[in-house]
Formats: structure tokens, C-alpha cells, sequence
């Protein structure tokens, strides 16, 4: 398999930000030494360029729509970036066509996106034992003004790794995304990684 084939690529070790040693183990696993928090640019960008093949090719299985074409879309950021939410995973967040005018613009206040706006933000986390692990594609989609009242319009869904529909509790997610109002209910990227669409 091509997923395999590259991870296997990867097997040397290399030492990057000091203590953190990163590379691919004979059984093809992305790994780190350290704290991912203490993980540079280089040591994310590494991690990333091991995981992101089986994340693409995991989260297509299934055939899913959005699942299948997100890679395709605008990135929104130079890497993936560890934020609290989401259960400590590094985000790397795709904006569909519609999206991406608005959405790269991080404005902070009087955002409106369109209707029609995907937003698909891949996830994996690092585990204790070192090892990456791929985690789900969380997915929010604006709907028509009025469509979902209680959720600003906004539905939200996952897929599991293995592309597989991921229950959610619109309800849980919204609560979240509403103390971002002023921006639509979107929490951006990290600062220090955003791209600009300007």
C-alpha cells in the first residue's frame, strides 16, 4: 500500500526542537519523544507529512462527499496546531469554495458566512506512549438563514479515521462554537499559523 510504502520512507530518526526525536517505527507509526507541546514548526510539519497520507486515504474510505474532496480546498493555516478543544489534537482546518473568502479573512467581529460554507478540520493527537494517532474529521456546513435556529445555521458532523459517520450532539458542538459569536460561531486556527486570504 502507497500509505505504508511512504510511512516506511520515513523510518530514519531524526532530532528536532532539542529533546524531541521524531520519525516512523518499523511498524510504520508516526512517533515523537517529548512533548508534543514542545514540538517546533519543522517537528509539526514532520509529524504531519507522516500522518496526513493515512488521514487523507482514512477519511475517503467510506466514500463520503466531503470526506473525499476536502484536500482539495482552501488550507487555512501553515500547519496543524494543538488547541484545547477538541481533546488536545493538533487542527488543520480546509475551507470548501464558498468559505474561503470569508473565512481567511479572521475577521473578528460582524462575520456572516455564506450559506453553503464547509469548513472540515482533520485532527490526530499524540498518546502517551509517543505514537500519533489519527483522530476524526470534524465537519460544519451553513445552512439557510432559519435551517437551524438553535446552532446559528450551522450543522455540524464528523467521520471516524476509517471515513465512517461519527455521532454528534449539535447541541455540544454549538455550545462551543457560540462563544464565538461575533465570528459566526468560528474558532480560527492559532494565531501564528493562519494563512492570509488578503
Amino acid at each position: 500500500m502507497k500509505t505504508q510504502a511512504r510511512l516506511a520512507g520515513l523510518a530514519a530518526s531524526f532530532a528536532l526542537a532539542g529533546t524531541i526525536a521524531y520519525g516512523a517505527s518499523d511498524a510504520g507509526q508516526c512517533s515523537i519523544e517529548g512533548d508534543p507541546y514542545d514540538l517546533d514548526d519543522a517537528g509539526v510539519a514532520a509529524l504531519y507529512d507522516c500522518i496526513e497520507a493515512a488521514m487523507a486515504e482514512g477519511y475517503g474510505r467510506e466514500g463520503d462527499e466531503i470526506g473525499s474532496a476536502f484536500r482539495g480546498w482552501a488550507v487555512t493555516s501553515t500547519r496543524p496546531a494543538l488547541a484545547g478543544p477538541h481533546g488536545e489534537r493538533f487542527l488543520q482546518t480546509f475551507a470548501n469554495d464558498v468559505a474561503a473568502e470569508q473565512y481567511l479573512k479572521f475577521e473578528t467581529e460582524g462575520v456572516e458566512m455564506p450559506e453553503g460554507s464547509i469548513l472540515a478540520k482533520e485532527s490526530f493527537r499524540v498518546g502517551d506512549d509517543g505514537v500519533a494517532k489519527v483522530g476524526p474529521l470534524f465537519i460544519m456546513t451553513k445552512v439557510g438563514e432559519g435551517e437551524s435556529p438553535d446552532t446559528n445555521d450551522w450543522i455540524y458532523s464528523a467521520l471516524l479515521p476509517n471515513g465512517k459517520p461519527m455521532g454528534i450532539q449539535q447541541s455540544f458542538c454549538s455550545a462551543c462554537h457560540a462563544g464565538w459569536a461575533e465570528q459566526d460561531d468560528l474558532a480560527y486556527p492559532v494565531e501564528e499559523v493562519r494563512i492570509s486570504g488578503n
